[in-house]
């Protein structure tokens, strides 16, 4: 009879304080899985966006109108930097944040989490969404197809690569994310990637 192989609940303390950093594309969901994986490792969830809001004292869009893309993303770099020497946090990052080599010196830091959902996927989920600056614009589909494009293969240097099905609840997420925890704490050297479920 074959032995089955029991897998061991992720707990907090196996992580050793380790902060882990969500990237991906807006829209992914990186904030609601966040919140969700957070509450049950006992870690303080930040979402880098709304930190930018409070810093500026303004929502992103007026930012991005008033200031531009470059100053909203200056911003973007010193909320990481403020965050980075605190501990036990899981960090919901803008989709833009891998852009900047400087930040991925603080992301290394901890573990990275590319949240990867398909492209059509992004586009149901965004459609009206008025609050996305760089989608603001007629041809807003394809361009968000060539910034995931032109982001591929920096969401590639992610320690992990969490790959989500279409309408994927955030439970089953969050379960298939912390297994593969389970196995980059015990082999660090191996890039892992999820399986996707089978349907």
């Amino acid at each position: 009879m074959a032995e089955t192989r029991t897998v061991q609940p992720l707990e907090a303390n196996h992580l050793k304080g380790t902060n882990l950093y969500l990237v991906g594309m807006m829209g992914s969901g990186k904030s609601t899985l966040g919140q969700r994986i957070a509450q049950q490792l006992g870690y303080r969830c930040f979402d880098t966006d709304r930190l930018i809001e409070q810093a500026a004292g303004q929502a992103i869009p007026e930012l991005f109108a008033q200031s531009g893309e470059a100053a909203f993303r200056e911003l973007e770099t010193q909320v990481l930097n403020q965050l980075a020497p605190y501990t036990r946090l899981v960090v919901a990052t803008g989709g833009g944040i891998v852009v900047r080599r400087q930040n991925w010196g603080q992301l290394r830091h901890g573990i990275v989490i590319w949240l990867d959902v398909p492209i059509a996927e992004l586009v149901q989920r965004l459609q009206g969404d008025t609050s996305r600056p760089l989608l603001q614009r007629p041809d807003w589909p394809e361009h968000l197809a060539q910034i995931l494009a032109d982001r591929q293969r920096l969401y590639q240097e992610a320690d992990i690569h969490l790959a989500v099905n279409p309408g994927e609840g955030v439970e089953a997420i969050a379960e298939r994310l912390f297994m593969l925890l389970g196995d980059r704490l015990r082999f660090p050297w191996v890039h892992r990637q999820a399986p996707k479920p089978v349907d």
